[in-house]
């Protein structure tokens, strides 16, 4: 039996990758920096796990070690196996490795590619086609788990832009759903930050299909610069269709009765629906999908009613637009309760490259707590140029508070449930730890 050895398994993507080889009978051995639900979740699969680094476990009966990209090139176990000749392969290689022999479709973007994704995924699952899928979060249709995989010629996964990951793939259908600013510890600026999305374009295989969002200008760069493939152009009503022929015609959209009517998710819907055209699957089976859709983990997740009558939620988002948009559509559903939120922003460089947005993003909040700042690829400059005080001081909200780490935060927000019963939503937007709050406040049993 064939070895294969992850490091970082905690992180959501790698560990898909790692459920695939498992299925594959590959013997799957595995390591973190930290425990987690999803680690003990992997544990109950079989999996072997430690948290922490041993080098004892790297040796030459390992056939393949496969890494996140956040892991340093100073990680030990890294540095052990490349000094033993092991294959050793990023997780965007990985994935590439087991993808590119299928009719792959790739969900690119800087928001909202979770749920695009899994509305594309569970509709392909649920007809005669079935399909391969690998997503950065957690579907109950997929058994509570973040991958699917079948002897379907289709596969489905997030092509993650950072540091070009996504030009590991060769996608049949390319998807943008929008361009915004981000990753700037790596990218230069927004000519930078386009000409990957350029790229990826250029990797859709001859005669396939390139979905853009009409609305993004940036997106909209790219239209029409390939002759060899199909472009479709998303609008609020209708999409816009150019062959290879130069031939347009344009189609409206059927109403969607869906049941988390927020307009992004309305939007990932629409481009669900163009995808599930073009592999001309059934047009009732296809309203039905979206009209079933209900959530995915960690993306304005309920996660329970507290005790005291208030509505917990969980949501990962940590860009700025993200928030905005998000907190937006919360206050817009629930119009009669106060928003509570401990928002973990994720990186210190994103959150100084990105201080002019975050100052201005959380307007719809009535409260706001920054615990702390998750730290991920940061330079000692980054962090001596930022902490969570100066930041809850730069950011334009009249109740905020810096609240010094986890334990405090806990306090505030069961203080807060208590003194404020049936009022409230309570949303733990995060980036890594303050998720794991969850577990520590009442829930009505």
């Amino acid at each position: 039996m064939q070895k294969v050895y992850f490091i970082w398994i905690g992180w959501i993507w790698i560990s898909a990758v790692a459920r695939y080889y498992k299925q594959n009978w590959w013997q799957v051995f595995w390591s973190d920096k930290y425990d987690s639900e999803l680690i003990s979740t992997l544990k109950s699969e079989w999996m072997n796990i430690i948290v922490w680094e041993d080098l004892e476990r790297i040796s030459k009966e390992i056939d393949l070690v496969i890494f996140t990209e956040a892991v340093p090139n100073t990680q030990t176990e890294i540095i052990k196996a490349r000094w033993l000749w092991i294959k050793t392969i990023s997780y965007p290689e990985s994935l590439a490795l087991i993808s590119n022999d299928k009719k792959l479709i790739a969900i690119s973007w800087s928001h909202w590619k979770s749920t695009t994704t899994s509305m594309i995924s569970i509709m392909l699952k649920n007809s005669s086609s079935w399909v391969n899928a690998v997503i950065w979060t957690i579907l109950k249709e997929f058994d509570n788990k973040n991958a699917y995989f079948s002897s379907s010629e289709y596969f489905v996964i997030e092509a993650c832009e950072y540091k070009r990951s996504f030009l590991n793939y060769s996608p049949y259908i390319g998807i943008i759903t929008n361009i915004d600013l981000d990753h700037l510890d790596y990218y230069h600026d927004l000519t930078d930050y386009e000409s990957a999305f350029n790229d990826f374009i250029s990797n859709i295989k001859s005669g396939w299909y390139a979905i853009l969002n009409a609305s993004c200008i940036s997106s909209m760069k790219f239209y029409g610069l390939r002759n060899d493939i199909s472009y479709i152009l998303i609008n609020e009503n209708d999409f816009l269709f150019l062959d290879v022929n130069w031939n347009k015609e344009i189609t409206k959209f059927p109403k969607f009765a869906l049941q988390v009517p927020w307009d992004h998710i309305k939007f990932d819907a629409k481009i669900a629906y163009v995808v599930w055209i073009i592999l001309n699957l059934n047009s009732k089976e296809i309203i039905n999908s979206l009209e079933n859709y209900t959530w995915v983990w960690r993306r304005s997740e309920i996660v329970w009613t507290t005790i005291n009558g208030n509505i917990l939620m969980s949501d990962y988002w940590h860009h700025p637009t993200e928030i905005r948009l998000t907190l937006d559509a919360i206050k817009e559903k629930y119009s009669d309760k106060k928003l509570f939120i401990v928002f973990q922003p994720h990186q210190y460089n994103r959150t100084l490259n990105l201080i002019d947005w975050f100052v201005k993003c959380f307007e719809s909040a009535d409260k706001l707590v920054i615990p702390n700042i998750y730290e991920s690829r940061d330079t000692w400059e980054d962090k001596n140029k930022l902490d969570t005080n100066m930041l809850v001081e730069l950011i334009n909200h009249p109740n905020k508070s810096d609240w010094l780490w986890l334990e405090n935060t806990l306090k505030l927000i069961q203080e807060y449930d208590i003194e404020n019963p049936n009022s409230s939503i309570i949303l733990l937007q995060w980036a890594w730890n303050v998720d794991n709050l969850r577990y520590e406040i009442g829930l009505i049993k």
